[in-house]
């Protein structure tokens, strides 16, 4: 039961590492500003740390990832905590499972790794809305993230030095890699930027934390997005060109940067991991099991809520993923007339359908033409997906859906219905579904699903999975949540799949696809042993934090974290 007056997530982790406390004994930790260093039990330390987010990262695989960043040299591990990820709704805590804070604390002391932690309430790290919980939206005029205004950055480090002039050199975020958006360059850094920076600061004495050590996975729903002049959504993959791969396996960029931690400090004996075992399979023929509207009922057993004007996803307390609105045509279209959302109001992604034929999409921020033709009572549909909420900015309220009533022609269309759609439930539960028989093209575009069995002879391994010739939509692996593809946009072209995920030993497996336009004449996916993250047609891009290491093309703005 919810409590009468809800407590902050920060006043949640108070208690907890309270808990902690006795563990620690007499240990302590001090920031010894006259000699500008930091005692840890009384004597001077220096922390080599790097950031990893549990949240990315399946619960099983937690002490694997640890370890390994314990074995390339580092003391601490670096991470936030998403307010988001555990109070779903108001007053509603989750701390189990993957959400299991405890859990990950007590495998880090494991690692014989110290831990920074960063409760929030706003994290950024390209997390949906910054790790602030959607339903916050529900106050329609709510200010996130408001402050003072003053930027001048000479006057506040001078305010700074007033009251600290001296302390330990500490970097927070030094940048191994760099995040890609839809669309986008695949990002990296080079070895030789990284360790060098790296090489520089240790000389100084200085602590530093690697961002990040190792990326992991935005599955689900969770990734966050951008705006530089455009809606920038961030994709499935975070692996970031960390030294520690989406899959967990060490790169050459760890092992280059454990031999310069080696020349300032021991390292553990011993050598590291290898890379895990991968797993190649198919291709696989999937079936379809029925286009999305067929499955409306099931998706949406409530029913629809009726507006005259169309209502927001957080009005209709839909936090994530899908909604569809549906209105019906007053009076018949009989010429193509130019359907559209003014003043941007798509938020993020329509798939626009007429009496169940898919005429086409709209996007936030791009300037698509639609024409629609239709019989007077013919039925307008419009699936809206969220593609992950602002991570970045001041007061992002980044609201979601249609957020202004559709024109067609000179018309305002009103008298809505909205069905707020429980995907992955339905996935989740899937059983053989009494559909009302339809009949169905050759090849189908529009929301559709998919789906087929497979088993994986012997233990298997992780693997990635490629959609050759599919446009966009979701994938789940016998009922979770991989995330999101784009293979006609890129860079990411594969999903990365957890072994975990999978049952082995001849069981089988079940995978269901989302497709949200088309689909290829083959509706063919296969499981390759290496990932496809660099797919677009663009020049690779180089990110780079100093001028003698900068590649051709020019540095992006920084997100920040």
């Amino acid at each position: 039961m919810a409590p009468k007056k809800p407590l902050c997530l920060p006043a949640l982790l108070l208690p907890l590492l309270t808990l902690l406390l006795p563990q620690a004994g007499t240990r302590s930790f001090v920031v010894d500003r006259e000699n500008d260093r930091f005692l840890l039990d009384g004597a001077p330390f220096r922390y080599v740390s790097g950031s990893l987010h549990y949240f990315r990262v399946p619960r099983v695989l937690w002490a694997d990832r640890l370890y390994k960043m314990r074995m390339s040299g580092l003391n601490t591990v670096q991470f936030y905590v998403p307010w988001n990820y555990h109070e779903p709704q108001p007053g509603v805590y989750n701390f189990n499972g993957s959400r299991d804070l405890f859990a990950f604390l007590n495998e880090a002391s494991l690692a014989n790794l110290l831990v920074i932690l960063r409760p929030g309430p706003y994290i950024c790290a390209e997390w949906d809305m910054g790790g602030l919980p959607a339903w916050l939206l529900q106050k329609s005029d709510i200010q996130l993230r408001t402050s003072d205004p003053a930027d001048n950055m000479t006057k506040i480090f001078g305010l700074l030095r007033e009251y600290e002039p001296h302390g330990p050199l500490v970097n927070s975020e030094y940048y191994t890699g760099w995040l890609d958006y839809w669309g986008q360059n695949h990002s990296t850094r080079s070895i030789l930027a990284v360790t060098k920076g790296l090489e520089s600061m240790l000389k100084l004495g200085a602590s530093v934390n690697m961002y990040m050590f190792h990326g992991g996975t935005n599955f689900g729903y969770w990734n966050g997005a951008d705006e530089k002049g455009c809606f920038l959504p961030i994709t499935t993959s975070y692996d970031y060109d960390a030294p520690i791969s989406e899959a967990g396996d060490p790169t050459p960029k760890l092992f280059a940067l454990r031999n310069v931690i080696s020349e300032f400090q021991e390292i553990p004996l011993g050598p590291l991991p290898p890379p895990s075992p991968k797993m190649t399979l198919g291709p696989l023929t999937l079936q379809l099991d029925g286009d999305l509207l067929a499955f409306l009922d099931f998706l949406c057993p409530q029913g629809p809520i009726s507006s005259i004007l169309p209502m927001s996803f957080e009005a209709v307390k839909q936090d994530r993923g899908f909604v569809l609105y549906r209105t019906y045509l007053t009076y018949t279209v009989s010429e193509p007339t130019q359907f559209w959302v003014p003043n941007n109001g798509v938020h993020d992604r329509a798939y626009v359908m007429v009496d169940g034929v898919f005429q086409g999409v709209l996007e936030r921020n791009m300037k698509h033409q639609l024409f629609l033709m239709g019989k007077v009572g013919a039925k307008l549909d419009i699936l809206l997906e969220n593609m992950g909420r602002l991570s970045f900015g001041s007061n992002s309220s980044d609201f979601k859906g249609l957020l202004e009533p559709p024109v067609l022609g000179q018309t305002v269309l009103s008298q809505w219905l909205m069905f707020p759609l429980k995907i992955d439930k339905l996935v989740k539960r899937w059983f053989p579904l009494q559909l009302k028989k339809r009949s169905h093209p050759q090849v189908p575009s529009g929301p559709t699903f998919y789906s087929t069995k497979f088993p994986i002879l012997g233990e298997g391994g992780d693997t990635f999975l490629s959609l050759p010739g599919w446009t966009k939509g979701q994938v789940w692996i016998n009922g979770f949540n991989l995330g999101r593809y784009w293979t006609k946009r890129g860079p990411q072209e594969t999903l990365y799949v957890p072994r975990p995920l999978l049952f082995s030993r001849g069981a089988l497996n079940k995978i269901t696809l989302l497709e949200l336009e088309n689909v290829p004449p083959q509706p063919q996916v296969q499981f390759l042993d290496r990932p496809i993250l660099n797919s677009t047609l663009h020049k690779t891009y180089i990110y780079s934090l100093s001028a003698d290491t900068q590649g051709a093309s020019e540095p992006m703005e920084l997100s920040g974290h």
